[in-house]
């Protein structure tokens, strides 16, 4: 009687609150919607990130998920649902921005994107295979290495942790454009933010995070339309110009369209910054922050510029120049040249701004978790149609990692630190999500019991051998605009002498 008394009491204790409740509800949606979106294959899909979820320790093979007991299936289902398996990616697009989004200090989206790569430099039958940059291969060194390239882009969350909110991810095909579908994804992506109601007429601008791969002012030029403000890094190399100065009168000639030049590596040519800010950190030690108003790059009909018909536009933005004085890594600091795409910025503007630069980081945490736990670029996929759904599998786990924050219990080893619950890391939230597993929603259906197919037969050479695969680049080589001015032959051109 006292131990039904005691489960009685316990099972009291942990009926969870209005606010767990509100959050599982949310989690199980979530997931009945992810189930909705695969279609082919679509219990084996599923299981798969099952799998991926609960999983003791890192994913090192997909045959191995099927261990996992919360897999139901063969061993070979993984690899058969994502080399045969369909989904819909318009539908896991909405779902992943239905879901409650993080939001930086101020209260405003914060959005980054980067491009991640999958390196497949062995993979001579996987088609649609690209040069890749890779970092840290060679001392001092940018070793182009095949792969398939993936432009994902994900929502930041203020505060030094390593969560953030996948919300797209686009692989770029051979010929793509990087700037070109880097916008048509920002897009995208901010189109399904206002539909799912993250943002209304009045919220302060969407904040869009870029690195230096990426050109800030022709981002700001095509998504004028859309509430979002533009903040990149520069070369230090780049050299902007300034307003033009009014014109004297009774000056002949055309007007001038560029003023003098603001170079990032001459001192001599910046003058005395609109706003200074002079702070101290606590991971850099004294940080000295300068912004100048209403700077813009030259542009010139070539490269992402090429087809653009008319006069080009004059793209003006602050430039903000960030300097500290050590970094924890221990290496020598740079300085950081950002460029915002609004002008006139206050002093608390300026001090947003490069304070939300930093938490673009977190993105690389991201990809670390995807690619060293999860496992992202563990199966060897051919196609890259499963490398994709693989992909978008990865991307779910990792909202329902991000959403079962506040419900899972933190399984801490000896010797890790406690932290609170706003400060799990998403590898100790994975390693309580079997426990929170069954009193979520499981869409997926019971397997049929099935046998092995009869494969081909003993002695029997392969009759149909693999296509094999060319790299190929990202962009294309013809960029620059043909110059119609000069007529390469003359009308009336001079006969040739015969004495």
């Amino acid at each position: 009687m006292r131990q039904l008394e005691d489960r009685t009491r316990a099972a009291v204790i942990s009926v969870p609150d209005a606010s767990d409740r509100r959050a599982n509800g949310e989690l199980s949606k979530f997931r009945r919607q992810v189930h909705e979106s695969l279609n082919r294959r679509a219990d084996a899909l599923f299981e798969l990130a099952e799998a991926v979820l609960c999983a003791d320790g890192p994913v090192r093979s997909i045959a191995e998920l099927s261990l996992v007991g919360e897999h139901r299936r063969g061993h070979g289902s993984g690899y058969a649902a994502l080399a045969r398996g369909t989904m819909d990616i318009p539908r896991l697009q909405t779902a992943l921005s239905a879901a409650s989004i993080p939001r930086a200090a101020d209260g405003r989206l914060v959005l980054a994107v980067d491009v991640t790569c999958w390196l497949r430099p062995e993979a001579h039958t996987s088609p649609q295979r690209i040069l890749c940059h890779t970092y840290g291969r060679g001392k001092g060194q940018h070793v182009m290495v095949p792969g398939w390239p993936y432009s994902v882009v994900v929502a930041l969350e203020t505060g030094r942790h390593s969560w953030t909110a996948p919300l797209d991810a686009v692989r770029l095909t051979p010929g793509d454009n990087a700037a070109n579908v880097t916008a048509r994804q920002i897009r995208g992506v901010v189109d399904r933010l206002i539909a799912a109601g993250h943002w209304r007429p009045g919220d302060p601008d969407i904040l869009l995070v870029a690195d230096a791969g990426y050109d800030g002012p022709r981002l700001a030029h095509v998504l004028a339309d859309l509430p979002i403000t533009v903040l990149g890094r520069m070369r230090t190399d780049r050299v902007l110009r300034r307003p033009v100065p009014p014109q004297p009168p009774g000056t002949l000639g055309r007007p001038r369209r560029h003023g003098d030049e603001f170079a990032f590596g001459d001192p001599n040519t910046w003058g005395e910054p609109d706003v200074t800010i002079d702070t101290t950190t606590r991971l850099h030690g004294p940080a000295l922050i300068r912004a100048w108003d209403r700077l813009h790059p030259r542009l010139t009909h070539r490269i992402a510029w090429a087809g653009h018909d008319g006069a080009l536009p004059i793209i003006e933005g602050t430039v903000i120049r960030l300097e500290v004085q050590r970094l924890p890594s221990g290496a020598i600091p740079k300085p950081v040249w950002l460029w915002h795409s609004r002008t006139d910025l206050s002093h608390t503007e300026v001090d947003l701004a490069w304070q939300a630069f930093l938490r673009r980081f977190d993105i690389e945490h991201t990809f670390r978790m995807l690619k060293q736990t999860l496992g992202r670029t563990t199966p060897k996929l051919r196609s890259p149609e499963a490398a994709d759904r693989w992909t978008w599998l990865l991307l779910t786990a990792c909202t329902q990692l991000r959403l079962a924050r506040d419900l899972t219990t933190d399984l801490r080893r000896p010797w890790e630190k406690p932290r609170p619950a706003q400060r799990l890391t998403p590898a100790r939230i994975r390693r309580g999500f079997r426990n929170l597993r069954p009193q979520l929603v499981c869409p997926a259906g019971v397997p049929k019991p099935s046998g092995p197919g009869p494969g081909r037969p003993t002695g029997t050479p392969n009759q149909r051998p693999t296509s094999r695969h060319d790299v190929h680049t990202v962009t294309s080589t013809n960029t620059r605009k043909p110059n119609h001015s000069r007529n390469t032959k003359s009308s009336n051109p001079r006969p040739r002498r015969t004495g």
